[in-house]
């Protein structure tokens, strides 16, 4: 009895999919297809003996790895280090969950990381080829803050980048982009934290007007307070575009879910429609979602290789829509 047992945990701990890869620890995975190819810009957990706790001190990274492959399924390339914390003039320590962008013929690499006071901004670092390396621009971006960008190209050419991330990512600290850090996490009955939204200037470095809180309503067209925490906005934006829609994806965070909303414009407002996936193994998740030869996948992570909360694994699968422009909830 107690080896059937281990071995279902075990198959439940797999889930539907295998990591991409196995000789380092990934998660937060941000997919784009460049010139017919799938990169993967994601963070990479190592074990820094860091102690846990709720801000995620323990998520400790000090550099990115950019993998890459021709189709879902074929071989996995690490392409090495494309970045490191010391080669950031201004970052001192967290490289948390990056994206990239292609414009000016250039790659953009967007990362968060907290500076020596210890407050998160958005960097930018740049090269001539999708896996990089990557050199980073002397200062954060002009009224950046928080964490987990996305940057999303609309069909006209603009560029928007969607941030933001409470606790550990100090979202709850900006108010009207001002800073307070004695501000905490909402209370329960408090109206929920928003994520934030900026169009990016042509030049891909910095914003062109005011970041903006990027509206998302219940059901009912109403906004979500913190007690909704099965719902609401934790972390890990994500925006991408269907049948003329935008969809806005996010994690739920202590409820460990991703969650979708869809709205008519790239600023919102954005009206919740349901879950994309159910709980990982592992504390949160983050996500991305791409598509490749005809067909939509969700990219994101969990624990199955190592069992630990800061040492993840990056997975993919296939996601569906319904005729109805709605995402069958995914169960890992």
């Amino acid at each position: 009895m107690t080896r059937i047992l281990i071995v279902c945990l075990f198959a439940c701990l797999q889930g539907i999919a295998q990591p991409l890869v196995k000789h380092i620890y990934t998660a937060d995975p941000s997919a784009h297809v460049f010139n017919n190819r799938i990169y993967i810009y994601p963070s990479h957990d190592t074990a820094t003996g860091v102690p846990e706790d709720d801000l995620g001190s323990h998520f400790d990274m000090k550099d990115y790895h950019i993998l890459s492959l021709d189709h879902v399924g074929g071989k996995v390339t690490d392409h090495g280090v494309a970045l490191r914390l010391k080669d950031v003039p201004w970052a001192k320590k967290q490289l948390w969950a990056p994206d990239a962008a292609y414009a000016n013929h250039t790659y953009y690499l967007y990362f968060p990381a907290k500076d020596s006071s210890g407050i998160f901004h958005i960097g930018v670092a740049t090269s001539n080829k999708p896996e990089g390396p990557f050199k980073a621009l002397p200062k954060p971006i002009a009224g950046s803050y928080s964490i987990d960008p996305c940057v999303f190209k609309d069909d006209d050419g603009n560029f928007y980048m969607y941030f933001g991330g409470i606790w550990g990512g100090q979202l709850q600290k900006w108010d009207h982009n001002k800073y307070t850090a004695s501000a905490g996490n909402k209370d329960a009955n408090e109206l929920a934290a928003l994520p934030r939204v900026a169009k990016l200037r042509k030049d891909m470095t910095g914003f062109e007007g005011q970041v903006k809180e990027l509206v998302l309503l219940n059901e009912q067209g109403k906004p979500f307070y913190e007690k909704d925490n099965d719902k609401r906005f934790f972390e890990a934006s994500w925006v991408h575009k269907y049948k003329g829609k935008y969809y806005f994806s996010y994690s739920t965070g202590d409820t460990h879910n991703l969650c979708y909303a869809i709205g008519d414009s790239p600023y919102g407002p954005f009206t919740y429609k349901g879950v994309i996936m159910t709980p990982v193994t592992g504390w949160t998740t983050h996500h991305s979602i791409v598509e490749k030869d005809g067909k939509w996948y969700l990219f994101y992570h969990d624990v199955e290789l190592s069992g630990k909360t800061y040492l993840r694994n990056v997975k993919v699968t296939e996601l569906h829509y319904r005729a109805d422009g709605s995402i069958e909830t995914i169960h890992p």
